[in-house]
C-alpha cells in the first residue's frame, strides 16, 4: 500500500552544519508518524567544501531520494520546485564587527536622507514659499522661523513614521513595513536568478 508523504520544501535555507536532513529545508508531512519521522531525518545532501557556497537542488533529487529510501511511498510536492542550501561554516558571532556595520548604515541613512531632504526644499525654494504664504495670509513679512516652519518639519517627520510603519521596535499595525516588502522582494530575485543560472550552465546556455 502506497504512503502519500506531503513535502513543502523551502525557497532558501541557511545552515552551518555539513549533513543536510530533509526537516533542515522543508516540512513534511505523512499520516504514519514513523514514516515522517524516517523522512525527516533522511540526508539530503553532504557538504564537502569547508566555505561559504550556495547549492541548488530539485524537488526531483528529493523525491528520488525518498523513494530510494521507501519505494511505498507516493511523494507529493506542495512548495518549491526548486530550492537552495545556504552554507555557513560555523564561526563565533563578531559583535564588534556588527555594531560596527549597524552603525555605519544607520549613519548612511540619516545623513543621506537629511542631504535629500535638503536638497530637495533648497531646489522648491521651500523657504521662500513659506515666506510668501506667511505673508499674504498675515499680511506682512515674516521676522525668521514661524508657525509653517515648525509645523512642515514635525510633519515631515510623522510622515516618514508613518510611511515606514516603523519606530524603534514599536510598528503601527501588523502589516510588513515598506523596507520589509522591498528586501523579501530582493531575496526573492536573488534566489530566483540563482535558480535560473545554475540551469543555464546546465543546459549550457550561453546568452552572449
Amino acid at each position: 500500500m502506497k504512503n502519500t508523504v506531503y513535502v513543502k520544501l523551502n525557497q532558501i535555507t541557511e545552515l552551518t552544519h555539513k549533513d543536510v536532513v530533509l526537516k533542515d529545508v522543508a516540512q513534511v508531512y505523512c499520516d504514519d508518524q514513523n514514516i515522517m519521522n524516517k523522512c525527516n531525518a533522511m540526508k539530503v545532501k553532504t557538504i564537502k567544501l569547508d566555505e561559504k557556497r550556495r547549492y541548488i537542488m530539485s524537488a526531483l533529487d528529493v523525491t528520488r531520494k525518498l523513494i530510494e529510501m521507501d519505494s511505498t511511498l507516493d511523494v507529493n510536492h506542495v512548495g518549491e520546485v526548486d530550492f537552495i542550501i545556504a552554507y555557513k561554516p560555523p564561526s563565533p558571532p563578531a559583535y564588534i564587527w556588527q555594531w560596527t556595520k549597524t552603525v555605519f548604515v544607520c549613519a548612511v541613512c540619516f545623513f543621506g536622507a537629511a542631504f535629500a531632504i535638503m536638497t530637495f526644499n533648497n531646489d522648491v525654494s521651500v523657504t521662500d514659499v513659506f515666506s510668501e504664504v506667511y505673508r499674504l495670509v498675515m499680511g506682512y513679512e515674516s521676522g525668521g522661523f514661524t508657525v509653517l516652519e515648525v509645523s512642515y518639519s514635525v510633519g515631515l517627520a510623522v510622515g516618514i513614521i508613518g510611511f515606514f510603519n516603523h519606530f524603534a521596535s514599536v510598528k503601527l499595525n501588523t502589516d510588513p513595513t515598506p523596507l520589509e516588502v522591498e528586501m523579501r522582494l530582493y531575496e526573492d530575485n536573488i534566489s530566483k536568478t540563482l535558480i535560473a543560472e545554475d540551469g543555464r550552465k546546465e543546459s549550457k546556455i550561453d546568452i552572449t
